[in-house]
């Protein structure tokens, strides 16, 4: 079956595309709504920290589990629940920043059902997509983060300006609310037969997270399915693996340390108005979705052309994009104009999108057939990123507020830049030693 002459699994990528698109446009759009409600409301910076960092609670608490979900309903319906919850949780609450209570219970519920979305997707991603298409195709579903926060970056503040911060929430709920319909209608479970190439390589096979599916014969000549628990013990202390969280937690940490604070630092460490910014605001999140897809292309064509083995052409990836982005973070509090910190957010941002052609395809290189699961446990160590550096920007930047007089100066945000710059480049060493594209999980 096909729409608009699609092959179903493009369909697919499609569909899992336009879904990251929207949850990202919905955090930038917090981020965006929020910061004008509790501004206007004399909030402090370390409480806005506090609250901004949130969802990445809920979001920490539902990885693992997400990724088990995922493999035992099915990403496909796991995926449809988690849009259907946080849709209806923004529709639901009122953006009041004096109500905290209400506010931290609804930032932890879309966190939660938001936690559910990249595992089930991985999951889902695994089981339509053949090898030789996957680096192409998880960049084209992870580059909707990047369009997402960048048409939130350019039509929210005017949405916010003409309708208020509430109109932000009803607008996101409503863009979930047609995705779910969408998806509902049009996504599918994989036939084992799709293709021959991912029918090699385990395409469309049942994920459980409590079984393998190793086929054993029977005497009578047919086939049974042999169960084997998930290797969590060998997941939690494989070396790969972990070259795996340590990039997810740095990419992570500097990807929401920057779609959070640099509203604030364009207008109280630049003093310009997002409004009077114009297009320019967007360019860093555009960039991460031109990045990523490059990024996604120029790895197929390594691997399939065979100029560099699965191995070489992540390491190479990965390197690239977070040295660069390490120079271009360290560089971002020297320039004082906003022409110069567009260019360096969106070097620093464009190149650890084009890093995740390294690390964020890996997990299908290991463990195609736990992916959803090594994806969860590795975005649980990127969500910490977000409560730890989130929350920390706010804390630091209360500090210099008092020692430099308010956040006008370059000094007031060194810090905020140079710790993810030098963890870019401590995370492209671990990921340099430790990593590998062989598949070690059967």
């Amino acid at each position: 079956m096909t729409w608009m002459n699609l092959p179903n699994r493009y369909l697919i990528v499609i569909l899992t595309f336009v879904s990251t698109c929207v949850c990202y446009i919905e955090r930038v759009g917090f981020s965006i709504a929020y910061t004008v409600a509790a501004d206007a409301a004399g909030i402090n910076q370390s409480s806005k920290g506090t609250i901004l960092s949130t969802f990445y609670y809920g979001y920490a608490c539902s990885q693992v589990p997400g990724g088990w979900a995922a493999q035992k309903i099915g990403g496909r319906k796991v995926l449809l629940l988690s849009f259907v919850l946080w849709s209806l949780t923004c529709f639901l609450v009122p953006l009041d920043p004096n109500r905290v209570t209400i506010l931290v219970v609804a930032r932890l519920l879309v966190g939660v059902a938001q936690g559910f979305i990249f595992p089930s997707i991985h999951t889902v991603l695994a089981q339509w997509v053949p090898p030789h298409e996957r680096s192409r195709s998880v960049s084209l579903t992870t580059s909707g983060m990047y369009l997402g926060a960048a048409m939130g970056m350019l039509f929210l503040p005017s949405l916010v300006k003409l309708k208020g911060p509430e109109s932000v929430f009803l607008a996101e709920a409503a863009l979930g609310v047609l995705w779910s319909v969408l998806w509902f209608k049009y996504a599918t479970d994989p036939p084992r037969s799709e293709h021959p190439k991912a029918a090699a390589a385990g395409f469309g096979e049942s994920l459980l997270p409590t079984e393998a599916s190793p086929r054993t014969k029977m005497e009578n000549g047919g086939s049974t399915v042999k169960a084997t628990k998930i290797p969590w013990k060998k997941i939690l202390i494989s070396r790969p693996v972990w070259a795996i969280v340590v990039n997810n937690f740095t990419f992570h940490y500097a990807l929401y340390v920057l779609m959070n604070w640099l509203p604030t630092y364009f207008e109280q460490g630049l003093q310009l108005s997002l409004q009077e910014m114009g297009s320019s605001k967007m360019m860093p999140y555009l960039n991460m979705f031109l990045f990523s897809n490059i990024g996604g292309i120029v790895a197929d064509h390594l691997v399939t052309k065979r100029v560099m083995s699965v191995t070489k052409t992540r390491k190479f990836l990965n390197t690239v994009g977070f040295i660069v982005a390490s120079i271009a973070l360290l560089a971002l509090p020297i320039f004082r104009t906003s022409g110069g910190a567009i260019l360096c957010s969106s070097v620093a941002l464009g190149f650890l999108a084009l890093g995740r052609a390294g690390f964020a395809v890996n997990h299908m290189d290991i463990a195609p057939r736990y992916a959803g699961i090594v994806m969860g446990v590795s975005n649980t160590a990127g969500t910490l990123a977000g409560i730890i550096g989130v929350d920390m920007t706010g804390r630091l930047l209360e500090v210099a507020k008092i020692e430099y007089s308010g956040l006008s100066s370059p000094e007031s945000w060194r810090a905020v830049f140079f710790i993810p710059g030098w963890l870019c480049i401590f995370s492209s060493f671990i990921f340099l030693v430790f990593s590998t594209g062989e598949r070690i999980f059967d």
